[in-house]
């Protein structure tokens, strides 16, 4: 099946879809949601070009997603939304209830989530063609996600029923704590006089490089330092360094705690993780 395009909501995500899928040969068919204004919105009349579309894309807030479903249900009654049309929607999180009376008219819904950062749709395009897209919703939706996955290079992660709290979390984890760990980092080494511009260039290259041990092994086994040593010496300098250096500190226990997890799944002496939990744990 060739699939033909319409997206709704022209902000960072769905520019970065309507690029993407252009590069790629996808027939998008057209984009609605703008005001006179420019502002990006999910109001308004969907236009009958929609009609065109055997996909469409809802890429809006979530605060604005039941809404714009509504506008969605409205245009598949009145012919403006061709029939048996899949309806996506790029949510992580939400599970819009419209979905499900889309379905019972005909109309498959899913999830179609990009697993990438959207602050420039150009380097979002990009980032597509080598990234993942969470999916799920019923049977027609999913494969139809598929087909587009493929079609931009992407490959798909599918979201287990129920369990979308959970995927939305490892994502923040995974795209937007280690921003925060740069940010924690390099103002710790501000802090203790080390210019800026060195500073950060320097925590960029330790994260680039253990980026790149984690394409050689699992991060299990990618990880080193003195937790996977049970190196309770160090990790003692360290918690004393890190007192009174804002949020360095726990998160260097947060952080640390779940090292020695690893650390005992890879088997590290059980008494010297023992030792760096307690200290992990004591405050003095």
């Amino acid at each position: 099946m060739t699939e033909r395009v319409f997206i709704i909501g022209p902000g960072h995500v769905g520019r970065g879809l309507f690029r993407a899928f252009r590069a790629s040969g996808v027939d998008v068919v057209g984009m609605h949601g703008k005001r006179p204004s420019g502002v990006a919105t999910s109001t308004g009349n969907i236009p009958t070009d929609a009609a065109r579309a055997n996909v469409v894309i809802v890429c809006v807030r979530d605060p604005q997603l039941d809404e714009t479903i509504e506008e969605v249900i409205v245009a598949a009654h009145d012919g403006r939304i061709a029939r048996d049309s899949v309806i996506l929607h790029t949510s992580a999180i939400a599970e819009p209830a419209g979905l499900k009376a889309l379905t019972l008219a005909g109309f498959p819904g899913g999830t179609f989530h990009p697993l990438v950062p959207f602050s420039d749709p150009e380097i979002s395009a990009e980032l597509l063609r080598r990234g993942w897209i969470g999916i799920d919703g019923e049977n027609a939706a999913k494969n139809a996600s598929r087909r587009l996955a493929g079609h931009i290079g992407a490959r798909v992660l599918e979201i287990p029923p129920g369990k979308k709290p959970a995927y939305h979390a490892a994502a923040v984890i995974s795209s937007n704590f280690p921003v925060v760990l740069a940010s924690v980092a390099g103002h710790l080494l501000h802090d203790i006089g080390i210019p800026d511009a060195s500073a950060y260039q320097a925590v960029e290259s330790l994260m680039s490089g253990a980026l790149a041990n984690m394409k050689q092994a699992l991060p299990d086994d990618a990880l080193t330092g003195p937790i996977m040593r049970g190196d309770t010496e160090t990790v003692g300098k360290h918690l004393r360094a890190v007192q009174g250096h804002g949020a360095a500190s726990d998160v260097y226990r947060a952080l640390s705690a779940a090292a020695v997890e690893i650390a005992q799944r890879r088997g590290v002496d059980a008494k010297k993780l023992l030792a760096v939990s307690g200290l992990l744990r004591s405050r003095k």
